[in-house]
């Protein structure tokens, strides 16, 4: 435990947090790539380019240190960040090595104001958060490799089948090219992909949530692939996966990890809301409720540009057609002709209060929702109108974390 003036030293640091946190997990970056050019193989290069990640750390920064004196409250928060880490492959060696390059980027970024004081105060707290993260990721580590299926670091899948599911996504079917069992996982759970892009000099890994139910002899992702726009470049592990991975090649795949899980216990009506590929984690949820769990009431909305980037619309459809305690209510920004002519929409335009009082028959149960940060936000907003508690608020982000 930290003693009370290294508390105190830590906490006086929270407004210079505030101001330069960006500023330091920016020069921290440029340091650790500099010195150990070896860990871009773990890192994702679009999040760094986008300062996605520059900004999730200052934000991990900063609740430490407002934190400091009750960790446990950032324990959920550590355990979070433990399951990327385990598949990503971070490993207990890292941590004196980003340690060193994060106190010397507190330094290069604020000189003369980073006493020394300042700088071991931050050490010892440094050391105290890495042994939690190291103790809780060694156990994870323990834990998928010893369940039955599992496997350590990255295992060899091959491409058993690929499907297009709209004009922007495609899933593809993975099995082991070992032919041995698969670890099971929790619906909302993901993998992590690791791939080699000829001309890239560094490996890539991405996560991609489980696209269909738990079970299956098989793990199933469905990968948006994300288009160059404005401020924004080309996916490159998205345009490879669709454009050179087919059927029989190798994908190389981390176990599944994750907490944004489904409560089964949970027997109250669950609603489940997505936006655009937001939609890969619920369709796992619903499809786990229907075979498993018929007799609990399922609300599932989904929210797109339109029709042709809907993934998955038919299949769901039946599946509520089926199974009478599913409903299925679609939103689409802007309606084709078709769309018109067959009413195979509800809803034109934007998710808004009305429209969810209207489909969600009562608050009294627990909502799951995942997509782009700006839909979750304006999600969130209208779940708290709503008068929706808090704890049955449950919501995924894809990439760093971010703040709703």
């Amino acid at each position: 435990m930290l003693n009370k003036q290294t508390i105190e030293v830590i906490k006086s640091t929270v407004p210079v947090l505030e101001i330069h946190g960006t500023n330091i997990t920016t020069r921290f970056y440029d340091r650790l790539f500099t010195s150990h050019p070896e860990l871009l193989n773990i890192f994702n290069h679009a999040n760094q380019k986008q300062g996605k990640q520059q900004t999730a750390l200052a934000n991990a920064v900063y609740a430490a240190a407002v934190h400091i004196d009750k960790l446990e409250a950032i324990l959920p928060v550590v355990k979070q960040i433990a399951h990327k880490h385990r598949s990503l492959g971070v490993k207990p060696e890292h941590y004196p090595i980003v340690g060193e390059h994060l106190l010397g980027a507190i330094k290069d970024i604020l000189g003369d104001a980073a006493t020394e004081e300042i700088l071991q105060a931050w050490a010892e707290a440094y050391g105290l958060i890495a042994d939690a993260f190291i103790s809780v990721e060694a156990e994870m580590y323990d834990q998928t490799r010893r369940q039955q299926g599992g496997w350590a670091d990255f295992r060899a899948f091959k491409v058993a089948e690929k499907v297009k599911e709209s004009d922007v996504i495609t899933s593809f079917y993975l099995v082991p090219e070992d032919g041995k069992p698969i670890a099971d996982f929790q619906p909302g759970q993901y993998i992590s992909v690791k791939v080699e892009v000829p001309g890239e000099p560094n490996t890539h890994i991405r996560q991609y949530s489980l696209s269909d139910a738990p079970g299956n002899p098989y793990y199933r992702i469905s990968v948006k692939r994300e288009d160059e726009k404005t401020g924004k470049p080309a996916g490159h592990v998205s345009n490879y996966l669709h454009q050179a991975v087919q059927e029989g090649g190798i994908l190389w795949l981390s176990a599944p990890a994750g907490d944004f899980v489904l409560d089964v216990q949970d027997e109250r009506r669950v609603v489940l809301i997505s936006g655009g590929v937001g939609l890969t984690p619920m369709v796992s949820m619903v499809n786990t409720l229907v075979d498993k769990y018929p007799q609990r009431q399922v609300t599932f909305i989904h929210a797109a540009k339109h029709s042709s980037v809907h993934a998955m619309k038919e299949p769901l459809e039946q599946l509520a057609l089926a199974n009478p305690q599913l409903s299925v209510h679609w939103c689409y920004n802007k309606l084709s002709d078709e769309d018109k002519a067959n009413r195979t929409y509800h809803k034109e335009g934007y998710l808004d209060l009305a429209w969810l009082q209207e489909i969600v028959p009562s608050t009294d149960a627990a909502f799951y929702f995942c997509g782009p940060v700006p839909f979750m936000r304006a999600l969130n907003s209208l779940l708290t109108q709503l008068g929706v508690p808090q704890a049955d608020i449950h919501y995924e982000f894809f990439g760093p974390a971010s703040s709703l």
